[in-house]
This record gives C-alpha cells, sequence and structure tokens, in this order.
C-alpha cells in the first residue's frame, strides 16, 4: 500500500440498438426527430433512456492509445471543412429550433497538431449529445471476472454541471491543480440489476503539462487506490441506482488521461442499497486471490470495465467528430 501523503487503455462503436417493447416502440422517437432531452441542460427523466433504440456500443479487444498517435489522429482530420459538414448534418436532421442535441466537434482552424487535438477534445462536452459520450447500452465482452461478457444499460444521465460535492474532499483537493470546467455523469446497471455504476468525464481547466503532472502524481502516490479519495456516485430518484450512495460504493477507478483534460472515473456498488464497510479499489479487487466482498462479486470488474469502455468512447468520439466529411 503506497504511503499516504499530507495534501497542502481497438473498441468498436456501434450503432446497435436496444431491445424494445411494443409499447416502448409504438412511443419510439424517429432517428431524426428533435429531442430536447439529449442537451445536456435538459432535465432528465429517471428512465427516460430505457428501451428506446439509441445507440449500443459493442467493445472488442482492448488496444492500448499511444498519446502522441491519438494526437496525430485528431490533428490530421482537424480542417475548416468540419465545420462546414457538421453544420450541414445539423441543419439536415432538423436540430434546430430549441431541440438541438449536440453539434459535431469542430477545431479552431489556427490550431494544429497535438495542440489543437487537446483544446478539441477540451471542447468535446458542450459539441456532442449525451448518446454520443453515455450510450444507452455498452457492451463488454470479456469485462466481467473471468472473462466473462458484460452489458451494462443507462439508467439515469445527471445534467451537465460543476464539480461541487461530486468527490470525496481529499480527492477533490487532489484535483483541484487541474480545475474543473465541466463534469459529466451516467449511471448505468448489469444486466440482471444487480450492480449499479456511476461513470463520469471530468472535463479540466489544465493544459497538457499539468495534466501530465497530475497523472504522474497518481501514479506515484497510488492516489487512485485511497479510500479516502473515492468519487461518488450519482443517485437518481425511481431507478434501480435510487439507493446509491456514498455508503454504497464497493469500488472505483480513475484514470487522468495526459493526451486530454479529462479524468475518467467510475464508481461500483450493489444496488440493493446494502452498505460497504470496506471498499476496494478496482486496481485491488481485480487480482487474482482478492477475498474482499467488491472482489469476489466482481465490482472492482464493474467499475474498471466501464471506465475503460467510457474512456475509449470519449476517444472515438473525439477522432470521429473530428474526421466527419462532406457525403
Amino acid at each position: 500500500m503506497p504511503p499516504r501523503p499530507a495534501f497542502d487503455a481497438p473498441f468498436t462503436v456501434g450503432t446497435g440498438a436496444q431491445p424494445t417493447s411494443s409499447a416502448t416502440a409504438t412511443q419510439g422517437l424517429a432517428p431524426v426527430t428533435p429531442d430536447p432531452a439529449l442537451s445536456w441542460n435538459a432535465p432528465v427523466a429517471p428512465g427516460a433512456f430505457l428501451g428506446t433504440g439509441r445507440p449500443a456500443v459493442a467493445l472488442t479487444q482492448h488496444e492500448g492509445h499511444d498519446e502522441r498517435g491519438w494526437a496525430r489522429a485528431l490533428g490530421a482530420h482537424v480542417r475548416p471543412r468540419t465545420a462546414m459538414a457538421a453544420t450541414c448534418v445539423v441543419l439536415g436532421l432538423g436540430l434546430i429550433g430549441g431541440a438541438v442535441t449536440g453539434s459535431w466537434l469542430t477545431a479552431d482552424p489556427g490550431q494544429g497538431g497535438a495542440a489543437g487535438s487537446y483544446a478539441a477534445a477540451g471542447a468535446l462536452w458542450h459539441n456532442v449529445p449525451v448518446d454520443q459520450l453515455f450510450p444507452a447500452t455498452v457492451q463488454g465482452p470479456g469485462a466481467g471476472p473471468g472473462g466473462a461478457d458484460r452489458t451494462w444499460t443507462r439508467v439515469a444521465v445527471a445534467p451537465d454541471s460543476g464539480c461541487a460535492g461530486a468527490f470525496d474532499p481529499l480527492l477533490d483537493k487532489a484535483l483541484a491543480p487541474v480545475g474543473c470546467d465541466r463534469l459529466l455523469r451516467a449511471t448505468y446497471a448489469d444486466a440482471t440489476q444487480s450492480y449499479v455504476t456511476t461513470v463520469g468525464l471530468l472535463f479540466t481547466k489544465a493544459d497538457a503539462p499539468a495534466m501530465k503532472s497530475l497523472a504522474a502524481r497518481f501514479k506515484r502516490e497510488g492516489l487512485d487506490r485511497r479510500t479516502d479519495l473515492m468519487p461518488r456516485p450519482y443517485a437518481a430518484k425511481g431507478t434501480v441506482a435510487a439507493a446509491f450512495g456514498d455508503k454504497q460504493r464497493a469500488s472505483w477507478a480513475i484514470s487522468v488521461l495526459t493526451e486530454a483534460p479529462v479524468v475518467v472515473y467510475a464508481v461500483s456498488g450493489w444496488a440493493d442499497g446494502r452498505t460497504v464497510d470496506a471498499p476496494q479499489a478496482a486496481a485491488d479487487a481485480m487480482q487474482p486471490g482478492a477475498t474482499t466482498a467488491p472482489a469476489q462479486a466482481g465490482l472492482g470488474n464493474e467499475a474498471q470495465g466501464l471506465a475503460d469502455r467510457i474512456e475509449e468512447v470519449f476517444r472515438n468520439t473525439t477522432v470521429g467528430s473530428a474526421s466527419e466529411k462532406p457525403s
């Protein structure tokens, strides 16, 4: 266990849809119908996203992402014409008149290379729809204990906000050097609705050197494994996650990105509201032979698996949005 200092990982994004009941299908929206609920600033009704046939994510074997490679991929595609293409797409879909669900990523034409890519990634939160960053269904082949498959269904999306109250006090203090521009969160349930997991994307105000410094500190001091530095769940009333509070946290994972001003995290627990006396970081709960309750239940896999996949969705969305071209 690292000393406690004093404080002064290609997945493929698919377009598959969830199974829907006949009642849901009758009420469902056509793919091009404007939906104000998809705006980050619109209120989200608990359970409103279940069975709507919106995007699902299918994930293949994980592939590492090289920092410079990701920057090159973005830098090569971000061009002024992207903005024109995005505008045509948005207008063509009728996402106007107060029902805009989010436009595609565009970058400042004056920016280029890694710097432009980094800035574009940081602006992603207000340019991309909810479904793009937090798909309605996420598939995790081999993500469970022993390589078991996992499927997560989104049950609630929090309105975009600041970071007040989202983290334990010491974690909030550890993240303070990079600042908080915007926090996006969603809560998912596993296929059996036995477990719930909140996943978050913290968009910071920091430049690349500051993010690298924070990432190095987390790794050096083991800050992502300390039980007094945990993210907090998003519990939505009227959902399976309604009782998912601080005392129900069982496992968590935190990843500080260095090629984008973003911190990705996830925190998991049981859906029945049981309290957890000894939560355990996902990195430890997933170790062979781990015998804690979170480890035995696979809650470390829930947190780490979903965090990894939402991180990959973020990466793919950034590159994909930047490379949109006119048809």
